[in-house]
């Protein structure tokens, strides 16, 4: 999944809006706009734990699942979303600000993923070994940004020892967020600091052992944010679609939880989102 400004792009008006939203409930099907090839989000094959939540709310809502296949890189929502092919995207920011956003239904951090026979038990920013050990990050946006542990690392210097991994990465090869992890299965980094979902589900699915772990000790350097609850985003103006999809969300938490924590999503508690809290 990509982090606010790099995840979605822009929306449609009202007007457009509420003459989709019609259109689709029309013709009876959910319209999910998603990635064929961002695993564990979502791929072709419906194998992703966002096909499989579509797939869930299709059947609550009493509609056919309908996808539009598009890559999530700029340009993502103008080209799906906004050009009116399809009417929600299961992973959001909660509060996005360019789209409708629902509750949050799950809440997850970023993590240290480590091979477990280096016995590293890396969880805080504020280890001094993270000094010295090869430190893999996912860039970010066609510029490379930074996610928050490259930004928490360089703050305290450590810069040289960092491995940048592009998130977008080759799209002609399978989920390329994946070769980060990859990178700690052959060695070729000591650790990466993942956002959750990418680094439980390719630890999890690792032919070699890795432990995947939490990152702690980030207050210092906030406003930076490690922690973040994800919605569902509809149009700007769909006020039924997202209802029925908040209605959703409150029937089946128990569901969702189960779905998540079977793709290895490390889970944080949602009253966090509430509080505001970044730990």
């Amino acid at each position: 999944m990509r982090l606010r400004n790099n995840r979605v792009a822009v929306i449609a008006g009202v007007v457009l809006s509420i003459a989709t939203s019609v259109t689709a409930s029309a013709d009876g099907a959910l319209r999910v706009c998603a990635d064929p090839n961002n695993l564990p989000f979502s791929n072709g094959a419906e194998a992703g734990f966002e096909n499989k939540l579509a797939a869930m709310v299709a059947r609550h809502l009493g509609e056919q699942i309908s996808y539009i296949w598009w890559a999530q890189r700029r340009g993502f929502i103008r080209n799906t979303l906004k050009a009116g092919r399809c009417d929600v995207v299961m992973g959001v920011p909660a509060g996005y600000d360019l789209v409708e956003t629902t509750r949050p239904y799950y809440r997850s951090t970023y993590v240290f993923v480590a091979r477990q026979d280096r016995h590293l038990d890396l969880s805080s920013l504020l280890d001094p070994r993270l000094h010295h050990l090869a430190i893999g990050v996912h860039l970010i946006g066609d510029d490379g940004n930074n996610p928050p542990p490259a930004q928490a690392l360089g703050d305290q210097g450590i810069v040289d020892n960092l491995r940048g991994y592009s998130i977008y990465g080759d799209y002609r090869e399978a989920n390329p967020p994946a070769r980060l992890i990859e990178a700690v299965e052959n060695g070729e980094i000591d650790v990466a600091a993942a956002w959750g979902p990418l680094g439980g589900y390719f630890a999890q699915r690792s032919p070699v052992p890795l432990t995947v772990t939490p990152i702690r000790d980030t207050e210092r350097f906030a406003p930076q944010q490690f922690q973040f609850a994800i919605a569902m985003g509809v149009r700007k103006g769909d006020h039924a679609l997202r209802d029925r999809l908040n209605a959703f969300i409150d029937e089946h938490r128990s569901e969702i939880n189960a779905l998540l924590r079977s793709y290895g999503v490390p889970l944080v508690d949602l009253a966090a989102t509430a509080s505001g809290g970044n730990q």
